[in-house]
């Protein structure tokens, strides 16, 4: 498995307000782009789209300090979805098989390893980032 490196730091901030406020500003940004759903386009999925909402759906289940965690990572994910063209591995939902989960690895600037899930419907081909979460 190789793992792709960011150019992009770690959200800085000790607690979950101050680097959910940075993490939103480059939310805004790649939202604004468009009228609709919020997305980036992959390099490894041939410039498919890449739908955010569910994510922030995802990351409000976790408990603040696990919220924090993931949070810090945003950006660098961010890039890695953009520019990554490694292979993820690749498995089938077990709860329901309609759809596949990709995972993709990345380190950050300060080589910090990070994971990226994200979740692909087989009938229409859509891709949802569903999670993002440092390594143990």
């Amino acid at each position: 498995m190789r793992v792709y490196q960011t150019k992009v730091e770690k959200l800085k901030g000790t607690d979950f307000v101050e680097v959910r406020r940075k993490a939103f500003f480059i939310f805004k940004q790649i939202k604004k782009k468009t009228k609709r759903q919020p997305y980036i386009r992959s390099a490894y999925f041939s410039k498919e789209k890449v739908f955010l909402n569910i994510f922030w759906a995802h990351l409000f289940e976790k408990p603040s300090s696990e919220r924090l965690r993931r949070l810090k990572y945003f950006a660098a994910a961010i890039e890695l979805i953009e520019h990554n063209r490694f292979t993820p591995t690749t498995k089938t939902d077990s709860n329901n098989p309609r759809f596949l989960l990709h995972r993709f690895s990345g380190l950050t600037k300060e080589n910090e390893m990070f994971y990226v899930q994200i979740k692909e419907d087989i009938s229409s081909q859509k891709k949802y980032l569903i999670s993002i979460f440092p390594d143990i």
